[in-house]
């Protein structure tokens, strides 16, 4: 079975491993990467230098098409990314193809693919983010897909209710809890080791996208968070930089001034999955808007303070804290972390078995 995989960041490719590392070892299927977005931009660590060193055959590369962080820019690099994907897709023979989630990239390529007659599989579909336009994209995505594998069974019934069939729609469960259960994560030591950061000193970890329902805020959002870690010089505070959404490099300059004058803040561009998810896992906290605060931090759980609007309709469990992007709001947030540390693990997003669920599916779709 030939099985072609679509990935545009360092995210979806960090969420993806397990289920590369089960299909590239399994001789009953041929994988090939189809890389694009931001692996290919310098701005965003050209990652794609991760995938060549990993050694996953790569049928083809897109390159970075992104004109600029407005919405504009963006509509034009959904047209340009789907005109690019063209040419590829007619020479495609694969028996399926893997979307993971809801970027505006990904949407371009599955368009491309799907008027092309390819059968796509969508993983993480059936999700709410009503705080960004992602959200469209992701049930367009679904609509557009025929086999569908989700996180949890309740996003599960909801990609039957947006399809009208529970035809080919299967709760594996979340491949990010793979990866927390198969990867040996870094202890302290080896953290310090690898990156030179100390998790021993109390530390929060800092991951914090645009909303892009309504782009005008983010300037006082992005203020308001950073006056909000103005005040907390007691802890290590370890900043991860925003994806390529609009008005993220507004936010990416807002972030490294306050970096470049702050000694205790130190920032990150790309840690990688098994760096991400170390420091995940040792720090006091983490603080922002991301979906990984979500899956995986239920995972260990860590603490996290979840900001805005970006993740509204996602499952919460016991240790998610939301709150406004206010400056007292999110201090008053910090005041609450200790009343939901030490809480039992999640396992509404699975028990680690993801990659061999969907893989055992493919064999039964052949």
């Amino acid at each position: 079975m030939k099985v072609a995989v679509l990935t545009s960041s360092r995210a979806d490719y960090g969420i993806y491993q397990p289920l590369l590392s089960t299909l590239e070892n399994d001789p009953e299927f041929d994988l090939e990467l189809i890389i694009f977005g931001t692996h290919l931009s310098e701005l965003h660590g050209r990652t794609i230098s991760m995938i060549e060193e990993d050694g996953y055959k790569i049928f083809a590369k897109v390159p970075f098409l992104a004109q600029d962080n407005s919405l504009a820019g963006v509509s034009t690099a959904i047209a340009e990314n789907i005109k690019a994907f063209v040419p590829i897709l007619e020479r495609s023979d694969h028996d399926i193809i893997f979307a993971l989630g809801d970027r505006f990239e990904m949407f371009a390529a599955v368009t491309a693919a799907f008027t092309q007659g390819k059968k796509i599989a969508h993983l993480h579909g059936g999700e709410t983010t009503l705080g960004a336009i992602d959200n469209a994209f992701r049930h367009s995505i679904t609509h557009m897909s025929a086999v569908h594998f989700t996180g949890t069974e309740a996003y599960r019934q909801r990609v039957i209710e947006l399809t009208g069939s529970d035809q080919h729609v299967f709760n594996v469960g979340a491949l990010s809890v793979d990866n927390m259960a198969q990867l040996k994560l870094l202890n302290i030591e080896g953290f310090k080791e690898q990156f030179d950061i100390d998790l021993s000193i109390p530390t929060v970890l800092i991951t914090f996208h645009p909303e892009t329902i309504d782009p005008e805020k983010n300037p006082y959002h992005v203020h308001e968070l950073l006056a909000a870690l103005e005040e907390m010089s007691s802890f290590q505070q370890v900043i991860t930089m925003p994806n390529a959404d609009p008005m993220g490099n507004m936010i990416r300059k807002e972030m490294n001034a306050y970096i470049a004058s702050h000694e205790n803040a130190i920032g990150v561009e790309n840690f990688g999955a098994l760096g991400y998810l170390s420091c995940m896992k040792h720090c006091a906290f983490m603080i922002g808007n991301t979906s990984s605060a979500f899956a995986e931090a239920s995972f260990f759980p860590t603490p996290v303070i979840n900001l805005g609007r970006r993740q509204e309709g996602r499952i919460r469990t016991p240790n998610i804290l939301d709150v406004e992007i206010k400056k007292d709001d999110i201090l008053g947030g910090v005041g609450k972390v200790d009343e939901i540390r030490d809480l039992e693990r999640s396992y509404v997003y699975g028990n680690g078995r993801s990659a061999e669920n969907i893989v055992a599916i493919l064999r039964e779709l052949k």
